[in-house]
């Protein structure tokens, strides 16, 4: 078994075997440039392929940021391996083993002294390890020494007959009586939203406004709250990798939390996704008190990741 430098003439090679392992998440070769090949920070010498009779029966991505993101800069002391995955003819061979070991050296080398598995923001493929679907790579990594952490949810409902309660009604009566209002996003809002995003919940909320603007499709994929005096309060949007159904970011501004406005907000994004014949929403990650939240709102867990990291 030989363990090489990721070479593109084994694009299709590694995509097979990806899609022949993680079983739980398909993907093209499209999307695998998309995410990994074109992301800013891909380097060669963080990705490797294990080689075993010339075939591909290993591959492994990591990361260490080369270009500072938003407000969190370069993360100077951070490493992430993104996604690791071994034909399953050839586990229990140390070819797993081998090719984290390759990513760790690495990423040390670079100047990391944590590394996270999955949670690379903006392009992750995982958020955490999906407990259910790849429950060998929990006792994988704890071998390797990576610790668990939290658990994050993806979550999900379908959207066909969906009517707003008269729960949420009267409670929508009785916010506009308080003064909020609920609206689709106009443009002449975009500045004041970019810098609400960024103030209360971090530059990556206000990437993902921002993008949703340049691409002219913020109109249709975001709602705001304003309050009496029509400052924005609150906002949710969709579609963020382009696929309509995926619903967030979604937050409520601290001060106004407890108006139940928030309850409010995505219940009317349910019935404008359901307007536009869109039949069903998830999103990729929440924690234990978001999960109570959209639970009460109909939604379910459809995957539950763990947080894992090493210090190196």
């Amino acid at each position: 078994m030989e363990i090489l430098n990721y070479n593109q003439r084994y694009e299709n090679e590694v995509v097979n075997l990806w899609n022949k392992t993680l079983t739980a998440d398909p993907i093209t070769v499209f999307k695998f440039r998309k995410q990994a090949l074109f992301d800013d920070n891909f380097d060669i010498d963080l990705c490797y392929i294990a080689i075993e009779n010339d075939c591909v029966v290993g591959f492994v991505l990591a990361t260490k940021r080369k270009f500072p993101y938003l407000e969190r800069g370069l993360e100077p002391t951070l490493g992430w391996i993104n996604v690791l995955f071994v034909d399953e003819n050839y586990r229990r061979k140390g070819i797993g083993e081998a090719l984290v070991k390759h990513a760790e050296v690495t990423l040390k080398s670079m100047g990391a002294e944590t590394i996270t598995l999955g949670a690379y923001s903006p392009n992750y493929f995982f958020p955490g390890v999906d407990k259910e679907n790849y429950s060998d790579a929990l006792n994988f990594f704890e071998e390797m020494g990576y610790q668990a952490g939290k658990e994050s949810y993806s979550m999900s409902k379908d959207l066909h007959g969906y009517k707003m309660s008269r729960e949420t009604l009267n409670k929508l009566f009785k916010a506009q009586e308080a003064g909020f209002s609920f609206v689709n996003f106009e443009y002449k809002y975009a500045l004041e939203l970019l810098e609400f995003l960024k103030d209360e919940f971090g530059g990556g909320w206000k990437r993902n406004a921002l993008i949703s603007m340049q691409n002219n499709t913020a109109q249709d994929c975001i709602l705001i709250v304003l309050n009496l005096e029509g400052k924005i309060v609150g906002f949710c949007m969709r579609m963020i990798d382009g696929n309509p159904m995926r619903f967030g970011p979604f937050g409520i501004k601290g001060e106004v939390r407890n108006y139940g406005i928030g309850g409010i907000l995505f219940d009317i994004m349910q019935l404008e996704m359901e307007k536009r014949g869109i039949y069903h929403m998830y999103f990729v990650s929440t924690d234990v008190p978001g999960r109570r939240f959209y639970e009460r709102h109909g939604l379910k867990v459809f995957r539950t990741f763990i947080d894992y990291q090493k210090k190196i």
